[in-house]
């Protein structure tokens, strides 16, 4: 493998691709895999130092709510026992020997700035560095800011306030009750977690739960069928997927591992009252209780920030306006990974292979002759530091 460019620091320079790939997780590599078996060019720019660090951040407890069998991405099963339930850090492991194993050029620490329009071509900055490409596509991940109220300053600082995404153990908060914000999977799965060493009270509204524990026999019976379905039937191709995918990007989805029973046998306190806001300084209810905490973990979701690319891509709900990842506005553009971006599936690791090999196979098609290698780079490299 080779080392990394070495380039000057601060200096601009312009490097040309047929397909830039922003994001290193298994959307952007799925899309890899994919042009390079169509023997089209490509670059994956990473922000992180190293592949599957996003996985790596998570809290440590996480375990994916699938089975290995269906987490594998394009040409390459996930190596465990296929009914096992891989943790966040194998994922991250698996990602990474990905890369190795098909030899994707893929840089890290190359977080992007700005994405525009120039003439016939696109610009990817980051940092010094500009990236040229006749296309692009967007795989920055499936959700990138985290949402929390507008008043959560107002509370008391006395008062510890976590994001999921900054959450990692129970060894990081204070002692005293802990209010988490958000019954969804990971407020769920949160609340149990924490509930060992604090009174705990997990505020908001359910959205059902999985009505069969997700890792039984039965489990193995009834996951086929549900993996059709997010594949095959919860589409934008069917009327019940064109109605579901508001409904799965505005709201939390119902609880998988942890179910209502284990959250009551480990004494946590649920409520559907939301948090509305502060009073002297703690959560206010919306049924006018307020709560005196020592801690706030909020699993209050994330948002798609796309202020960065200087295109008009969002449409009237924020998200990105595309068909199966094709940006009709702005050809050559694409996006993959998004929350129901085709299917349900599609924001799966298991699932966005699909989205992944209809990019590539539109990319393939609107180039006009095979593309030339236009950069020496094979395999993951790090670009120095200063450049990006």
């Amino acid at each position: 493998m080779r080392g990394p460019p070495r380039r000057p620091y601060g200096r601009q320079m312009d490097e040309h691709f047929e397909t830039v790939i922003i994001g290193g997780g298994q959307a952007g590599l799925s899309v890899a895999y994919h042009l390079a078996r169509r023997d089209r060019a490509c670059v994956v720019l990473e922000a992180n130092e190293r592949i599957g660090d996003n996985w790596r951040r998570r809290f440590d407890s996480l375990r994916l709510y699938s089975p290995a069998r269906y987490d594998g991405l394009p040409g390459w099963d996930v190596p465990l026992d296929p009914w096992a339930y891989p943790t966040k850090d194998e994922i991250a492991d698996y990602l990474e020997a990905y890369v190795e194993r098909f030899e994707l050029p893929v840089i890290t620490g190359a977080g992007v700035d700005t994405l525009r329009r120039d003439g016939d071509r696109y610009v990817v900055r980051c940092g010094a560095q500009r990236f040229l490409a006749d296309n692009v596509v967007v795989a920055s991940g499936t959700f990138q800011e985290p949402i929390v109220p507008a008043f959560a300053p107002e509370l008391d600082p006395s008062i510890l306030q976590l994001h999921s995404d900054a959450y990692r153990n129970p060894s990081q908060l204070r002692d005293g009750p802990v209010l988490v914000v958000g019954c969804s999977h990971s407020g769920a799965d949160i609340a149990l977690e924490v509930a060992s060493g604090h009174d705990v009270v997990l505020a908001g509204r359910l959205h059902g739960e999985v009505p069969f524990d997700i890792e039984s026999r039965l489990a193995r019976a009834v996951l086929p069928l549900l993996w059709f379905m997010a594949n095959r039937v919860l589409t934008m191709r069917t009327p019940l997927g064109r109605k579901m995918r508001p409904e799965v990007r505005a709201h939390g989805g119902p609880l998988l591992r942890v179910k209502r029973a284990h959250l009551r046998d480990a004494g946590v306190e649920r409520t559907e009252a939301r948090v509305a806001g502060v009073r002297d300084g703690k959560p206010l209810l919306d049924d006018g209780r307020v709560l005196d905490v020592a801690n706030v973990v909020w699993c209050t979701g994330f948002g798609k920030d796309v202020s960065w690319i200087e295109l008009p891509v969002a449409g009237a709900d924020g998200w990105p306006e595309q068909t199966r990842g094709v940006v009709e506005s702005s050809p050559g553009l694409y996006f993959v990974g998004l929350p129901f971006l085709h299917a349900f599936a599609s924001m799966l690791i298991g699932g966005v292979g699909r989205d992944a090999e209809h990019v590539a196979a539109h990319i393939a098609a609107r180039a006009a002759e095979p593309a030339q290698p236009s950069s020496p780079m094979r395999g993951p490299t790090r670009v120095t530091s200063g450049v990006c």
